[in-house]
């Protein structure tokens, strides 16, 4: 649930945090007949979203063949693993100017009265976050962490409730703090999608089968009690081969690296 929580937190005040400050903007131009607009983009999003959910839960039963379907299901690991490690060390650096441009495109929308355009900058705002969330859930679902209704639940309404707080102007909150620490987190959360794509390409014979690099199974398994939770937060695996846990670890190392070395840069 937790994994599931953050993830849907983190993406949906992404999505929702642009289209708070789209619509402030909007209000401060003097476009207030524009924000119903923003709202229809929003929900055209949404249920964009739970299409690309549905088609990619087709795609993946038409695989019938274990050998393909796990190929198909390491493949969104690695791909999901790719766009979190973008997000955590890439993306904030852009955050500033991605808004800045949104804000132009919806300044230039209003004054040609270009409502089509206001609904699609909203649109693609919250589809793009959905359909990075629906492969990152995908992903943890392929790895056995069940993907908790409840968690994103939760987590749309921390993020939304959150956002309401920030556009109403009564609270201060550190949002660069806030994206930092999840980055770091995301970024271990990637490393785990990782080892499990590896793990599964191994039980596929497509990579080389090796022994067990070490088993601590007696002393923290990754089926009961605690190990639970770290193989579904972290990708924990209490007996990992050489492969998966080398690719892990050198992963895990130089993500970390790139991304202390990110925010010293802004600091």
């Amino acid at each position: 649930m937790l994994v599931t929580f953050l993830i849907l937190f983190r993406e949906s005040l992404e999505a929702f945090l642009l289209v708070g400050i789209l619509i402030v903007y909007l209000r401060r131009l003097g476009g207030q007949k524009y924000v119903k607009w923003i709202y229809v983009g929003v929900v055209a999003g949404l249920i964009g979203s739970f299409v690309a959910a549905f088609i990619l839960q087709v795609v993946v039963d038409q695989f019938s063949n274990e050998f393909y379907r796990s190929i198909l299901s390491a493949g969104i690991m690695v791909l999901a693993t790719c766009i979190l490690t973008y997000m955590a060390i890439w993306m904030q650096k852009q955050a500033k100017a991605h808004t800045e441009h949104a804000k132009e495109q919806l300044e230039s929308y209003m004054t040609a009265g270009n409502v089509l355009g206001v609904v699609m900058l909203a649109f693609v705002s919250v589809w793009r976050e959905g359909i990075e969330t629906v492969l990152f859930l995908s992903a943890l679902a392929y790895t056995g962490e069940p993907v908790s209704a409840p968690g994103a639940l939760l987590g749309m309404i921390a993020a939304i409730l959150l956002i309401w707080v920030l556009m109403s102007g009564t609270r201060k909150v550190p949002l660069h703090l806030f994206f930092r620490y999840t980055s770091l987190l995301l970024i271990i959360i990637a490393a785990g999608l990782l080892g499990s794509a590896v793990n599964m390409l191994q039980s596929a014979h497509i990579v080389p089968a090796t022994a067990v690099l070490f088993d601590i199974s007696n002393i923290l398994p990754d089926t009961s009690g605690i190990g639970v939770f770290l193989r579904g937060l972290f990708g924990y695996n209490a007996s990992p081969t050489l492969p998966q846990f080398a690719l892990w670890a050198i992963y895990l190392i130089v993500a970390v690296m790139l991304w202390r070395r990110g925010y010293a840069a802004k600091a």
